[in-house]
């Protein structure tokens, strides 16, 4: 039996903050297990907030230099990790930040340079993970799913509630996955726009209603009706989704409704519905009770929420066992998942 020691770092599109996880990890003769040990999340400055929001229309030297800036800054705080709590690992994955998304012209880019990284935190570092995927054809995400097939396997779906929507699923033996919709990016923007940093438990769509109509030009945008392999980005959103949610000018309490409503109906239409399967929900949308409550109302399978720690820290704990497949040289990125041309074993390696 060999153990290996990870730190996974993940930031997502909501910008909650930099999430940390302490992660080990036992191979054994029947595949992998895990445990999740010291988690925490670092949210971020006013400054870092304001930076990554404006990146995507910064000029090249801005991205190059914040490239490089945000490697330190994530290379200081995880040291700070591993000093405070007094940890052991063997290497650092980093996910990064998700500055641009467009495998239709074959690019993916988050920031977060590896050398910078593993200068600061003094650790092996492994990172940008979906190029080499998209360079072989693929989507480069999900990536997740790989995690799923290998740690989470006695579920029938992984659902995961972030800035977007996304499942993975084991459909005859090959593992499927895709994003859904947008998720928890869209309902904080709506919260936003009440000075409210989120839509707690729910509580903003729950005193709505639904607004049917804008309900139906939602399900109607073609991505819905596009076959996997399929993926969405920041750049999707402001194209197709905030232009329309704009146009009717409700007042937030009704485009949170609808918007849940529109998240549950994607959901349930992702999955074959059948009684006596598990769903797996984890991410900031699972302590939306509210968009927890609709998609159980739109399915038939059982919902599994699990623990807290789990919830918040599983896309780290991935991203971690993605390292270590890296670390090994074994596929890390699915083919049956991204459409690539074959299975590939992403990821960037930097030595400190």
């Amino acid at each position: 039996m060999k153990t290996f020691r990870a730190i996974g770092m993940m930031s997502g599109t909501s910008l909650d903050g930099v999430d940390l996880a302490h992660c080990t990890f036992q191979e054994t003769s029947e595949g992998y297990t895990y445990i999740l040990g010291v988690c925490e999340t670092i949210p971020y400055p006013e400054s870092w907030l304001s930076l990554l929001k404006s990146l995507p229309s910064a000029t090249a030297q801005v991205y190059a230099e914040t490239h490089t800036l945000y490697g330190r800054y994530i290379g200081g705080l995880i040291g700070d990790f591993v000093k405070r709590n007094q940890l052991t690992a063997d290497f650092v994955a980093s996910h990064g930040h998700t500055i641009f998304h467009n495998p239709g012209k074959h690019f993916t880019s988050q920031i977060g340079e590896g050398a910078a990284i593993a200068a600061g935190c003094g650790l092996p570092v492994v990172c940008d993970f979906r190029t080499g995927d998209v360079a072989a054809g693929g989507q480069g995400a999900p990536l997740v799913p790989a995690g799923d097939s290998m740690l989470f396997s006695k579920y029938d779906y992984c659902l995961n509630l972030g800035g977007f929507a996304n499942i993975s699923m084991q459909v005859k033996g090959t593992r499927l996955a895709f994003d859904i919709s947008p998720a928890n990016i869209i309902l904080n923007h709506i919260a936003n726009s009440i000075n409210k940093a989120y839509d707690h438990n729910g509580e903003l769509a729950a005193s709505g209603q639904v607004h049917l109509e804008l309900l139906e030009k939602l399900n109607s945008l073609e991505y819905y009706h596009t076959p996997a392999p399929k993926s969405l980005g920041r750049e999707w959103i402001e194209k197709e989704i905030l232009p329309v949610l704009g146009s009717y000018n409700l007042i937030p309490e009704i485009a949170a409704h609808t918007f849940c409503e529109h998240i549950a109906m994607q959901v349930a239409a992702s999955l074959d519905n059948k009684a006596g399967k598990q769903m797996l929900i984890t991410g900031g949308g699972a302590f939306n009770t509210y968009l927890v409550a609709r998609i159980t109302a739109h399915t038939k399978v059982q919902i599994i929420i699990p623990d807290p720690k789990t919830v918040n820290y599983k896309e780290a704990l991935v991203f971690a066992f993605l390292g270590l497949l890296r670390m090994l040289q074994k596929p890390n990125s699915l083919a049956s998942v991204t459409g690539a041309s074959h299975d590939v074993s992403g990821g960037a390696i930097y030595l400190p």
